[in-house]
């Protein structure tokens, strides 16, 4: 016997010219793929909102960059990549710091209208109801010689008298003024005969109102009443970068009020700080120009008006606008609230004309009191409330 090694037999080898058979395909999915390969899915992109094309055709751009990117004309984005800076981006962003720093002042503005002390009961109730500061309304400015602040000399005795009198009638894109000299002679209800500028005295702003519509008449209302704090003022013009005003005469003021030391002021266009804006509104007497009265005065503190509108429309004011939007309210006590201050302020930026209208006055009776006339009254009612 031969010796065999146990064992399974040898499977039989092909014939030398037969090729191996391929391995059996696996079984296929109906209507898919193999079950070894990975199931394949058809992505789709939403389209965006029809209106984005009416931004420059996003749509259409990012297919052109798409079709670009297959055809390999331009590389595709890397991830992480910062984004190319664009003149629209910059703009987006420009536009957005802009609304940021108006809102900011707005909100600053509002808050410091808020906490201002109004003006007295007995002072609202003297007002005439009706009109707008869009429609046209009526509003009484008054500076007065109160014994505060570092202009006044509070050794001084006496009531308080009104050392501006002025009437603004404002409404969109319209601004129109009347100054009446504090020397007019008036008859003040209860007290008879005397200056305008004694029934601030005598019964504070609510008499004041009371006399100036009695003795203007023709049918004249006043609806506002705005009182400009001395104390307050020049920090107010400060906030602005001062103001630049067109001074018609050289002054040269002796000292006053135990504060001015004598203020000297050039003819022509000068800059001032508010220091010097408050002072250039009050000086009472002029040597370098005898001949001029309290109707000067009326004038220029018509001009510092004016100057503080234009210097609120300059370029500069815009990087001062928060803190021009904190000063103002301080500046005023008064019955309009936040957004009435505030429109009063628009109307007086954009309405505001360099035109000085000072009630016409001939001298003299009663000694220095100033004279008007019925026919003159009538004139500067109508042009300040129709413009006429």
């Amino acid at each position: 016997m031969s010796d065999q090694t146990s064992g399974p037999p040898n499977p039989p080898k092909p014939p030398p010219d037969q090729a191996p058979e391929p391995p059996a395909e696996p079984p296929k999915r109906p209507g898919g793929p193999s079950a070894e390969e990975p199931p394949q899915y058809t992505l789709y992109r939403a389209r965006k909102h029809p209106l984005s094309r009416l931004a420059g055709g996003a749509d259409l751009d990012a297919l052109k960059r798409r079709l670009s990117r297959a055809k390999g004309e331009e590389p595709e984005p890397t991830p992480g990549a910062r984004k190319r800076i664009t003149p629209g981006r910059v703009l987006k962003w420009v536009a957005l710091a802009v609304a940021g720093w108006l809102l900011l002042s707005f909100v600053l503005f509002m808050v410091s209208a808020q906490v201002q002390e109004g003006v007295s009961a007995d002072s609202e109730k003297a007002l005439s109801t009706g009109g707008t500061l869009l429609s046209g309304s009526t509003i009484l400015v008054l500076g007065s010689d109160a014994r505060a602040g570092e202009s006044i000399d509070e050794s001084q005795a006496g009531p308080s008298r009104a050392d501006t009198i002025m009437l603004v009638h404002a409404a969109l894109g319209s601004v129109r003024k009347l100054s009446i000299p504090r020397d007019t002679e008036v008859q003040i209800p209860g007290h008879g005969t005397n200056k305008i500028n004694a029934a601030y005295a005598l019964g504070g702003p609510a008499l004041t109102i009371e006399t100036i519509e009695n003795f203007l008449g023709n049918d004249l209302e006043i609806n506002h009443l705005v009182e400009v704090s001395f104390e307050n003022f020049p920090e107010l013009i400060d906030s602005l970068g001062g103001i630049t005003v067109k001074n018609k005469s050289r002054i040269c003021s002796p000292p006053f009020d135990n504060f001015w030391k004598g203020l000297n002021f050039r003819r022509g266009e000068i800059e001032l700080n508010g220091r010097r804006a408050l002072g250039y509104a009050r000086v009472r007497k002029n040597p370098c120009a005898p001949a001029e009265d309290d109707r000067a005065r009326a004038a220029r503190q018509q001009e510092v008006l004016r100057a503080m509108g234009a210097q609120v429309k300059s370029p500069s004011t815009f990087f001062r606008l928060p803190w021009v939007s904190w000063k103002a309210p301080q500046a005023l006590r008064t019955d309009l609230k936040g957004p009435g201050l505030l429109a009063l302020f628009a109307d007086m930026a954009t309405g505001n004309s360099a035109d000085t209208a000072v009630l016409e006055a001939g001298c003299c009776v009663n000694g220095s009191n100033l004279f008007v006339s019925d026919g003159a009254k009538r004139d500067a009612v109508d042009k300040l409330v129709n413009g006429d």
